[in-house]
């Protein structure tokens, strides 16, 4: 039993990642089941045992690849004490994702905005999860009295999250890629960072 559950995982996986690759090239638009069942090596007919359809695959990847991506940005920020260094670590690790993902970041970048059942019907549970990552430090700086208390977390975390999505957006579509990972994150973390930081205490006298 346990070693067909794994054969059946194994097969899920490989799916996974077959269309990680075929999205990618092609478009989600131009890609075919039977492309993904040949780049996984199983039968076409194997594909509809785990996904519905070409949409239920797309939705399952951002799933499970989301899921893994919370959990890695999750460590990296508590990594950190200060709720502005916990910003600073937010942005690199989110445009390293990218850098070091460059497939997957396309298809969450370009192929999934392209899928109508994605944008409309989709809840999208671990998106909300990973920009409460963002509200979460606005939160926690306000609480230590280091953020601006009249700073609205859900609005800070669509703007912040906005701006490292363009970047993001930038660097997989562009072939001459003007501005580093690293230069471009410490850039929009110090932008946001300067709206939030509370004005230094004037000194008694």
């Amino acid at each position: 039993m346990k070693k067909d559950s794994r054969r059946s995982g194994d097969k899920h996986r490989r799916i996974i990642q077959a269309a990680v690759k075929v999205f990618a090239k092609n478009g989600f638009y131009n890609s075919k089941v039977s492309e993904i069942a040949r780049a996984a090596k199983v039968a076409d007919g194997t594909i509809y045992l785990y996904f519905q359809n070409k949409d239920d695959i797309l939705i399952r990847l951002f799933e499970e690849e989301m899921a893994a991506i919370l959990q890695k940005m999750t460590e990296e920020i508590n990594r950190a004490s200060e709720p502005a260094e916990k910003l600073k670590r937010f942005a690199l690790a989110h445009l390293k994702l990218v850098e070091e993902n460059q497939e997957l970041a396309e298809i969450i970048q370009v192929e999934v905005r392209q899928s109508s059942k994605f944008m409309k019907e989709y809840d999208n549970p671990q998106f909300q999860e990973y920009l409460n990552l963002i509200s979460g430090i606005i939160r926690e700086g306000q609480a230590q009295g280091v953020f601006r208390p009249e700073i609205e977390p859900g609005v800070f975390k669509r703007a912040f999250f906005g701006a490292l999505d363009e970047m993001s957006r930038y660097w997989v579509l562009s072939l001459a890629r003007k501005y580093s990972i690293t230069r471009a994150a410490e850039e929009i973390s110090g932008f946001f960072l300067d709206g939030v930081l509370s004005p230094p205490k004037a000194p008694a006298e």
